[in-house]
């Protein structure tokens, strides 16, 4: 079948594999929602510094992107079964590793566990960019994404967490790494093959594609260079202590509003108009974080700035296939937008203050512009 509008490229799978590689996809993602409650439990226990809570967060981002665009690719479109058992046996292993290890062991073994799942992260990115409507495809991943990570935080926070301590909650992620390698057994054998790129070496994406690639890999360092600061910003406020944790948690109900809002938009915006709305508003928000305002507009800026978030982010798909047709840019997709989600905060930690955090404000604000650019470049000069 060929990629036209309305169809699949090679057989349509069905509504079993469709779930089951969703979930694979859900397990593969949820270490970085999960990731700080289970790591600041560390520090509290006395096996990870506060310096390692940051180097192991950032190591398992930039694990992630580099095995959703190395290892899962190493694997092939036509062993997928086998990617999707060994991976998920392999980051099971290194959840119930890290119950035992501490300090620089922990750091290495939670970089090393990001490899498998960004692994997974490949298996529904392929079947993403194959789908008659990947915007909507993609919007229905990063809102069910979300909500899990929701679900699985709270869980943790509740029935775990208090009794058995962040090793509990590893032993819970390694459980959960496991039913993917089951669910493995679930998913289609194999991709159909991608067309090939006219314009680049083969197997890899066209130039264009690859602009498209430094704009995605932009836009979630934009995003994450601020957010990450957004406890200190808020306390650099005055504001009372739990504003912070308040405005996580409106952010997230509004990252489910706004992937929410981009599925049911799909086909029926341009991703132009769609993800420029989408950059503007979130940096419209930055101005808000600069000034240091009262507890109620910093908490209707993190509302704002989670919803243009997941709204925005579908429709870097459709960016990556427009500028490549071969979908073979969308498919590095989210190990471009893996390594930003590392490269933000990393850049955005070399510039901040002891006692003033809102560089990174001016930083997110130039990857903002350089989104922007990067956006209307491509669509200015694309083929008509």
């Amino acid at each position: 079948m060929s990629g036209q509008a309305g169809a699949w490229i090679g057989p349509s799978p069905s509504l079993s594999e469709r779930l089951a590689v969703l979930w694979i996809g859900i397990v593969g993602v949820l270490f970085p929602g999960v990731g700080p409650l289970l790591l600041g439990g560390l520090e509290a226990a006395g096996r990870l510094t506060a310096t390692e809570i940051g180097l192991a967060g950032m190591a398992e981002l930039a694990a992630m992107g580099i095995g959703a665009a190395l290892l899962g690719p190493a694997f092939g479109a036509k062993r997928l079964r086998l990617a999707a058992v060994a991976c998920g046996c392999f980051l099971a292993a290194l959840n119930l590793a890290s119950t035992f290890a501490h300090d620089g062991l922990l750091v290495l073994a939670r970089a090393a566990a990001g490899l498998p799942a960004g692994a997974l992260i490949w298996i529904i990115t392929g079947m993403i960019v194959r789908s008659p409507r990947p915007d909507r495809w993609s919007g229905i991943y990063l809102t069910i994404q979300t909500l899990a990570q929701l679900v699985v935080v709270s869980a943790l926070t509740v029935f775990v967490i208090g009794e058995f301590g962040p090793n509990g909650g590893f032993v819970a992620l390694a459980a959960l790494a496991a039913s993917a390698a089951l669910a493995g057994a679930l998913i289609p054998r194999a991709w159909a093959a991608l067309p090939q790129a006219e314009d680049g070496p083969k197997g890899l994406p066209s130039p264009r594609g690859w602009v498209a690639l430094l704009a995605v890999f932009c836009f979630q360092a934009f995003i994450l260079a601020l957010w990450i600061y957004a406890e200190p910003l808020s306390r650099q406020a005055g504001h009372p202590a739990t504003t912070a944790g308040l405005a996580f948690s409106i952010s997230l109900a509004a990252q489910v509003a706004g992937g929410s809002a981009a599925t049911a938009l799909a086909g029926r915006m341009s991703w132009f108009v769609s993800l420029t709305l989408g950059v503007i508003a979130a940096a419209a928000c930055l101005v808000v974080f600069a000034v240091l305002p009262p507890a109620p507009a910093f908490l209707a800026a993190s509302g704002l700035f989670g919803f243009a978030w997941l709204f925005a982010s579908p429709f870097l798909t459709p960016l990556a296939i427009e500028a490549d047709p071969s979908r073979r840019a969308a498919l590095l997709g989210p190990g471009a937008s893996l390594l930003g989600c590392a490269t933000g905060p990393l850049l955005a930690a070399l510039i901040v203050g002891e006692h003033d955090v809102r560089p990174a404000v001016w930083l997110a604000g130039g990857l903002a512009i350089a989104t922007l650019a990067l956006i209307c470049g491509l669509h200015l000069t694309r083929h008509r």
